[in-house]
C-alpha cells in the first residue's frame, strides 16, 4: 500500500527547514541526499541559503519513499530514481500517440487549405 504524498504549499521556492518538515527528516539528511542524488540541485539566495523548487521537494519525497518504505540502498535508490525520471520524461515528450499527432497535423493542414480557399 502506497502512502499518500503530503500536500505541498503553493510556492515556487522552499527553505531547507520547510522541506525538512514536509519530508519528515532532519536538514542534515536533506543536505546529504543532495550530495548523493544528482537530480536535486537547489538554488541559492543572496545570503547563500538553499532554495528548493517544488520538483526538488517531490524528488526528496520519492527518495525517502525508496529508502524508507521500499528499503532500497543508496545506490539502488539512485538507479531507481533515474529510471523513474526517464519514464516521466518519455511520458511528457509524447502525451499523444504518434498516429494521433499525424492525424492532428493532417487535420490542421486540411483546415489551412480550406481557409486559403475561402480567402482567395
Amino acid at each position: 500500500m502506497r502512502a499518500t504524498k503530503p500536500q505541498l504549499p503553493d510556492k515556487l521556492y522552499f527553505k531547507i527547514g520547510e522541506v525538512a518538515e514536509i519530508v519528515g527528516v532532519e536538514a542534515h539528511v536533506l543536505r546529504y541526499w543532495e550530495s548523493v542524488f544528482n537530480a536535486i540541485k537547489p538554488g541559492k539566495s543572496r545570503a547563500k541559503h538553499r532554495l528548493y523548487r517544488r520538483r526538488d521537494v517531490e524528488t526528496f519525497l520519492e527518495v525517502k519513499r525508496l529508502l524508507h518504505q521500499e528499503r532500497y540502498t543508496i545506490e539502488g535508490a539512485k538507479k531507481r530514481l533515474k529510471t523513474i525520471q526517464s519514464e516521466q520524461r518519455q511520458q511528457m515528450a509524447l502525451p499523444l500517440g504518434e498516429r494521433t499527432y499525424r492525424d492532428a497535423l493532417i487535420r490542421v493542414k486540411k483546415d489551412i487549405e480550406s481557409l486559403c480557399k475561402l480567402l482567395s
